[in-house]
């Protein structure tokens, strides 16, 4: 597997090693031990869950705060999304600052997002089965999000707002400046 931090620190998208012959192909999509080494964390995942959306279909931008803050290795297992990670760590000198990063069942790309960011995705292709590992149990009380289209943020989702199906709890997100009392500028 070969791993590439992006420019957030800790984030990583993951790449497996793909053997394939006329019968099909064969990669192993996680390995704890070889996870843990290649990223030098000491993640552990609880909890897997998987979604199906159309084309168009955005979730996000979404977390959960405090002890329940989750780190996730996301995946598409069908089709392809666009998938940002958004650094809301306050701490962090890429604070505000977001990867993109296209996922698909082709490319078999994984991306690793770091307790304390922000994520969501938008659906590239017809549809697509999204999966992901998470390192916390989820806690609804904990949910926090902002909203896809602040501008401040200045993210490029590939895809016209107007062609977007958005949820209405995903709709009414604060700004990212609202949730940090913070000026950020795309």
């Amino acid at each position: 597997m070969k791993v590439t931090e992006t420019k957030l620190k800790g984030c990583f998208i993951l790449s497996p090693n793909k053997y394939g012959d006329s019968r099909g192909y064969f990669f192993e999509s996680f390995n704890q031990r070889t996870f843990n080494e290649l990223t030098d964390t000491d993640t552990h995942f609880v909890q897997d869950n998987q979604s199906f959306s159309t084309r168009g279909v955005l979730r996000g931008l979404h977390a959960q705060a405090g002890e329940h803050a989750q780190a996730k290795l996301v995946r598409v297992l069908h089709g392809t999304v666009l998938d940002v990670a958004l650094d809301a760590r306050p701490e962090s000198e890429t604070f505000g600052q977001h990867v993109a990063v296209e996922l698909s069942g082709e490319n078999n790309q994984q991306l690793f997002v770091p307790r304390g960011f922000l994520h969501g995705f938008v659906v590239l292709s017809e549809t697509a089965t999204f999966f992901y590992k998470c390192d916390n149990f989820y806690n609804k009380a904990s949910e926090c999000g902002v909203r896809f289209d602040d501008p401040a943020l200045g993210i490029d989702w590939g895809t016209p707002k107007e062609k977007l199906l958005i949820s209405d709890k995903d709709a009414v997100l604060p700004s990212f400046n609202e949730v940090f009392n913070t000026k950020v500028e795309g």
